[in-house]
């Protein structure tokens, strides 16, 4: 398998790893990989009235998750989740933007509200 192929492939194992680790926090999964033409989420979770856009970064080390995510990253998120918000979110909704760091042998470690903008 090639560098971006491995890369895609432990991506999408880390997102659903995030996935069932939410589930298990008691949130229900509505979307994953949701396109905008502004950018991605990789997954659209519910718990209540709060709808979380959340970002999952999988690296191969827990060392390597520290720098997985930086401002940027979060920006294009965000402005994924605005255009996204009338399909997944009520008026009475609350909303955020989390990040789940998923790296071997682990628990993920969720950042709430990662993105303050």
């Amino acid at each position: 398998m090639t560098g971006r192929r491995a890369a895609e492939a432990r991506g999408r194992a880390g997102e659903e790893r995030a996935a069932w680790y939410l589930r298990l926090k008691g949130w229900q999964i509505l979307d994953r990989r949701v396109r905008t033409p502004v950018g991605e989420v990789d997954l659209v979770a519910r718990r209540g009235r709060l709808v979380a856009f959340v970002e999952v970064k999988t690296r191969a080390s827990d060392a390597a998750l520290d720098h997985a995510i930086d401002e940027r990253r979060l920006a294009r998120v965000a402005a994924a989740a605005e255009y996204l918000l009338p399909r997944y979110a009520r008026p009475e909704d609350a909303v955020r933007i989390d990040v789940l760091l998923i790296a071997p042998r682990r628990l993920p470690r969720h950042i709430e509200n990662a993105w303050i903008g």
